[in-house]
């Protein structure tokens, strides 16, 4: 069991923006701590790597595609029942290929985000995101 007062693991989470704000979401898959929940793709990070070379490692292969770029948007960290985590959040407005499901994973483009559950560490962000992608 994974308490708060372990090392959290390092996680690298990419959000994929079009031009017209929309986002990228995927459904975790079978077999994964909370199965079906929806989330921004990406992955843990393995030791020696970079957290951009984590991101950039995850949608290969979770998507097919070649991040170009990446810029920092924020970090947070969550404590689940089965893990501490810091999830580093990336926005790349730039990318190579279109995305498949490479692990089986449904995947959507939102808008406005409609789909549920969502991931419980995603749900406070929602708010900020908005407030990035169409400012007033």
């Amino acid at each position: 069991m994974t308490s708060a007062k372990h090392s959290p693991v390092d996680v690298a989470v990419g959000i994929l923006m079009q031009e017209n704000g929309d986002v990228l979401l995927a459904q975790r898959p079978a077999g994964k701590p909370y199965a079906g929940y929806w989330e921004f793709p990406g992955g843990k990070v393995e030791t020696g790597e970079t957290v951009e070379n984590a991101l950039k490692r995850e949608f290969m292969e979770e998507l097919g595609i070649t991040i170009l770029s990446a810029s920092p948007w924020c970090c947070v960290e969550y404590v689940y029942p089965h893990a501490h985590v810091r999830l580093h959040f990336f926005i790349s407005r730039h990318w190579h290929g279109i995305p498949q499901s490479r692990e089986g994973q449904a995947f959507c483009w939102q808008g406005d985000i409609h789909v549920e559950p969502l991931l419980p560490a995603t749900i406070p962000l929602l708010h900020w995101l908005d407030e990035y992608r169409y400012p007033h």
